[in-house]
């Protein structure tokens, strides 16, 4: 009875009910132009009469008017003439509910910091936004179509299946182990190679999440402890390649679960799924912070990083001079022998090629289709992979049995994550449904000055994954809303580059979930990092924030920047 979780949950529930009957709608006409390209294909499939005359339609009399009440009609193609040639325009009328369609988003941020729990929060806003639209019968009319979207789809298949699949193999044979053991000992000469061991490492791992964070703090911990490598010092630098590196390296699943989110209506190259994609590949150079965190941690393994703060420095020097690799009187966490065990079956000889070439596969096939295609297929990438990852264990002696073994193992360690990114995709959905992004657009689309966009969007990120220590949960809540603010200012101030605009805003929501994810104390991969370096998780989080913190401040300076040249 004094839970206040509960009693906010209780409350929003009563509240998104109470909202879906009685708050009003406000409908709005959007204009979305089309090129003649556009124009002509849809004629050659609809045919011509499916464009209007600009006086025959009714939305087009309605685009500059908020109505409270449902038009005739809520799509519309027309078409517009004058002296300089014909015009083509998508009418469609969306409505919201004023400040309560933000409720739902709401409710999962303020559940995030009360509970500190992902799912929980997530399936509270789920609950908060079927309420809101009247949708009582929550599995068949909110949760089943979420589901089954291809959004749902994509994160089943590429992320439970052949994420969890490949990561179950390496972990059977024993490849990504040996591969990091191979590069430890041939590598690893004094402080400085052992810590550019690690970095390396982490590049290695471009999957992020637990393979990394397990595999390279385990592995070099016992050489980096050898060479007096403070505790600390490791955690950070296996910590601050994981999700970066992801995200530079994002030939895994991370393009696939955003381009679910940041669908937009109008914006060509947001239009399909392998736009998006590419959207995302081609934003990578402004992903500001990930970069200069990566290059940090590269700065501290050659001991030429001047920002470290004192906790850093003293722990640098403690370990140096007297060989402590913790404070004094810290508390470390130390990963226990189910994660440091092998799992090969006995009489099976791990080979550190049996790593590299899947990953060749999965780079070189995501390259060269993004290359070929202009869009990366990640899904052929990790099916060739994990295709021959397998073939290669069988045919070096593993039986069919411990072979599947090993794929169940893997699906089992991602199904946690899988629920958190499908509940997201289904909030996601809600959001867009309830009209939040377009009441922001709406009411702050010509009150709020572009150039602070990416600043607030990257402070709100922080707040949300900082709270949740999910970046991925946080992309949900955040870019339904985000990606149409930032595409409406930038039409309404006019920008030369409104497509460099919407990818400064991308950069910051990606990199702002990423920073707070790293930089909180709840996060796995925090945990992680603090387990297989053995560090005392506060003193990891403690020693890391003023290096990241650097970089974020240099991240949004330079995105603020680039707003001017938009």
């Amino acid at each position: 009875m004094k839970s206040i979780p509960l009693w906010f949950f209780m409350g929003a529930l009563a509240l998104s009910w109470w909202a879906g009957r009685h708050s009003s709608t406000v409908w709005v006409v959007e204009s979305y132009s089309l090129d003649r390209a556009t124009a002509e294909k849809r004629m050659q499939k609809v045919g011509a009469p499916s464009f209007l005359a600009v006086e025959d339609s009714v939305l087009w009399k309605l685009k500059d008017a908020s109505i409270t009440r449902a038009p005739e009609v809520t799509q519309e193609w027309v078409i517009e003439s004058n002296d300089d040639g014909d015009t083509f325009s998508h009418l469609e009328a969306r409505y919201h509910r004023g400040m309560w369609s933000l409720f739902p988003a709401f409710v999962t941020i303020v559940l995030c910091f009360l509970t500190r729990e992902p799912v929980t929060s997530l399936l509270g806003g789920i609950l908060s936004g079927a309420l809101l639209l009247g949708a009582y019968d929550i599995m068949s009319e909110v949760l089943i179509p979420g589901l089954t979207s291809s959004s749902a789809a994509l994160i089943i298949v590429l992320y439970l299946g052949l994420l969890g699949s490949m990561l179950g193999i390496w972990s059977r044979n024993g490849a990504a182990r040996a591969f990091a053991d191979w590069v430890t000992l041939r590598f690893v000469r004094g402080p400085k190679t052992a810590k550019l061991t690690a970095w390396i490492l982490g590049a290695f791992f471009f999957q992020g999440g637990t393979i990394s964070t397990l595999l390279v703090g385990t592995t070099v911990k016992p050489v980096a402890d050898k060479e007096k490598i403070s505790h600390e010092e490791l955690s950070y630098i296996v910590d601050s390649t994981a999700s970066p590196i992801a995200v530079l390296l994002p030939f895994n699943a991370w393009p696939f679960y955003v381009q679910g989110l940041i669908f937009v209506g109008g914006i060509s190259v947001l239009a399909t799924e392998e736009l998006r994609v590419g959207f995302f590949f081609s934003s990578i150079p402004l992903f500001f912070y990930a970069i200069l965190a990566v290059l940090f941690t590269f700065l501290l393994s050659i001991d030429r990083l001047p920002w470290i703060g004192q906790s850093f420095k003293k722990a640098i020097r403690r370990s140096r001079e007297t060989g402590e690799l913790d404070r004094p009187g810290a508390t470390p966490l130390q990963a226990s022998e189910s994660l440091q065990a092998s799992d090969v079956p006995e009489g099976y000889r791990p080979a550190a090629f049996e790593f590299v070439l899947p990953l060749v596969l999965i780079i070189g096939i995501a390259v060269g289709t993004y290359v070929v295609l202009d869009s990366p297929n990640v899904l052929w990438a990790f099916a060739v992979a994990v295709l021959v990852g397998a073939l290669t264990s069988r045919l070096r002696g593993m039986t069919l049995k411990h072979l599947i073994e090993g794929v169940t193992a893997g699906l089992q360690g991602v199904v946690y994550g899988a629920v958190i990114l499908l509940l997201a995709v289904v909030i996601g959905g809600l959001s867009r449904e309830t009209g939040g992004g377009l009441f922001l657009v709406d009411s702050l689309g010509a009150a709020l000055p572009y150039q602070m966009l990416p600043l607030l969007l990257f402070v709100l990120t922080i707040g949300i994954a900082f709270s949740t220590g999910t970046s991925w949960g946080t992309f949900a809540v955040t870019f339904p809303l985000a990606m149409p603010l930032a595409w409406s200012l930038a039409e309404s101030g006019g920008l030369e580059h409104p497509v460099l605009f919407l990818q400064i805003c991308f950069a910051a929501v990606i990199n702002g979930s990423v920073f707070g994810d790293q930089c909180s104390p709840i996060s796995d991969t925090t945990v992680l990092s603090s387990l297989a370096t053995g560090c005392d998780l506060m003193d990891h989080v403690k020693t890391q924030i003023i290096p990241s913190s650097i970089a974020a401040v240099i991240a949004v300076i330079a995105w603020t920047c680039l707003t001017f040249f938009v």
